[in-house]
């Protein structure tokens, strides 16, 4: 794969967006030998990566950029939101980008629920992952939908090597 794609993931917390995504990742990155990029959007403002006290923290509570480099990993703070491009400026390298979240990006999009479906997500969805919980009868679901078996990584993965867009 030479050309770089994205998909995106969205769902109501608790769908099961983020395990899909990590046995996604998992089997693109150990079967199929990709390299994987994943953005996670947290509109909420939840997620806690560098604890009050440490260097990093008051670093990034300045109101700086900042990459915290290691022998494992590099890990970059920023004070500012950033466009899409801009993320994907940031890896330097991979062939799919798996983004969690931020519904109104113009990428190919998974929803994902468990036990009821919400339409307000209708509009922004090209593929339906849901398990069994769901009875699609019951709702009226936009045409050319792809329905997805949110237990099935592989089913998954190869709608997202069909369906995904290149960056």
């Amino acid at each position: 794969m030479n050309k770089r794609v994205a998909v995106a993931f969205t769902g109501p917390s608790n769908s099961g967006k983020t395990t899909l995504i990590l046995k996604v990742a998992r089997k693109l990155i150990h079967e199929h030998k990709l390299e994987v990029a994943i953005i996670k959007h947290d509109p909420k403002d939840k997620a806690r990566f560098d604890v009050e006290g440490k260097d990093s923290y008051k670093f990034s509570d300045t109101g700086a950029e900042v990459i915290v480099t290691s022998p494992t990993r590099t890990t970059y703070f920023s004070q500012k939101n950033k466009e899409l491009d801009e993320m994907i400026r940031l890896f330097n390298t991979f062939d799919i980008l798996l983004v969690e979240g931020l519904k109104n990006l113009p990428l190919p999009r998974i929803s994902v629920f468990r036990n009821a479906l919400d339409e307000d997500y209708f509009p922004y969805m090209d593929a339906l992952a849901i398990d069994e919980s769901i009875d699609t009868k019951m709702y009226a679901l936009p045409e050319g939908i792809d329905i997805l078996d949110l237990n099935n990584p592989d089913d998954v993965i190869s709608w997202i090597l069909k369906n995904a867009k290149e960056v």
